[in-house]
């Protein structure tokens, strides 16, 4: 089963909780889906295919290679793209979409109100605020918050090999009075702290606890606070970077320059 499969299993056997429902939006935001597509791709325009039902007009998408050549029988051509991406592109034109349709158990349409809905949540950025921490110490989040957000937590960071070595997640008292909690990154370069940040606040909106605040801090490993965070505070490791085979891509393939977005039509 892949990761969007157990989603869609856990919603189906809880079809009222909201943080099963989440839980599902952040794995089809997350994933690399393979999109249908009318004709091979042109340079960096991709054409899906809008098939037109009942219910509306849907693109669809597939969670595996396999699933889509499944409904297809056969080749076709088709853009590998993350889901928030294409959740973004399909904003404002009315059209939905189909995922899985016709080749798995998690087969389901999302109507473009449901599309409009998860681009705006991945929206949501940090707020950048200044405090001076007085002191650190264990977390003191109750246990339902801890049960939901660690493994939020720990879904967002899979996809973060390499960023950071740790998360440290503590409590946190500020000169001004102010009492809270933390999350420290250990050896984070600066240019990861923007993915991080809103890596953070991501699993805070899909764990249902977006009126939930934590605040953000980065820190190397010979900074005094790391050496008291990591006595006190839960500490979550990030994946290791993996070495991947040496491809050879050519350029115009959709979706691989990430500063030059495929263009949907």
């Amino acid at each position: 089963m892949t990761p969007f499969d157990r989603a869609h299993a856990a919603m189906d056997l809880a079809p009222d909780d909201d943080a099963a429902r989440l839980a599902l939006y952040d794995r089809l935001a997350d994933a690399e889906l393979f999109v249908l597509l009318e004709s091979e791709p042109e340079g960096a325009d991709v054409s899906p295919q809008v098939f037109e039902t009942e219910d509306g007009d849907f693109v669809l998408a597939f969670d595996l290679e396999e699933r889509l050549t499944a409904f297809t029988q056969g080749p076709a051509p088709y853009a590998a793209l993350p889901g928030r991406v294409i959740a973004q592109y399909l904003v404002g034109e009315g059209i939905g979409l189909g995922i899985n349709l016709g080749v798995a158990d998690s087969a389901m349409l999302l109507p473009p109100e449901a599309l409009d809905w998860l681009t705006d949540t991945l929206t949501h950025t940090p707020t950048e605020a200044t405090g001076t921490p007085t002191a650190f110490h264990a977390p003191a989040l109750p246990p339902a918050v801890l049960a939901a957000l660690l493994p939020a937590f720990d879904t967002k960071f899979s996809h973060m090999a390499g960023l950071a070595s740790h998360a440290l997640l503590g409590g946190v008292s500020y000169e001004d009075g102010r009492r809270g909690h933390v999350l420290a990154f250990l050896g984070a370069a600066p240019s990861s702290e923007p993915a991080l940040a809103k890596a953070v606040i991501e699993a805070l909106v899909f764990s249902g606890l977006e009126a939930g605040e934590i605040d953000v801090i980065f820190l190397t490993p010979d900074d005094a606070a790391a050496g008291v965070l990591l006595e006190k505070a839960l500490i979550l490791a990030l994946p290791e970077p993996v070495e991947d085979k040496v491809q050879i891509l050519a350029p115009s393939a959709p979706g691989m320059d990430p500063s030059k977005p495929p263009i949907l039509r």
